[in-house]
């Protein structure tokens, strides 16, 4: 059995293998191999998921302040 004593004391540099011996993806967001056009619904969604947090910050600021009795001045 090779301990990591072993493996230090013997002076050889660490070697790592890959896991299947190709390459494999990043992940969710690799990009794909052949490239689409950006589409309206993509456009649409890029602009929910902007709109939609600053409109939702803006409420929750404005409930706040009422809540606190900021309104009734």
């Amino acid at each position: 059995m090779v301990t990591a004593e072993d493996i230090i004391e013997s002076g050889k540099p660490a070697r790592l293998r890959t896991a299947g011996g190709f390459a494999q993806p990043a992940g969710p967001f690799e990009v794909a191999a052949e490239a689409r056009k950006p589409t309206m619904r993509d456009a649409l969604l890029t602009g929910l998921l902007v709109i939609y947090p600053a409109f939702a910050a803006m409420a929750a600021i404005i409930a706040g302040l009422f809540l606190t009795g900021a309104g009734s001045v």
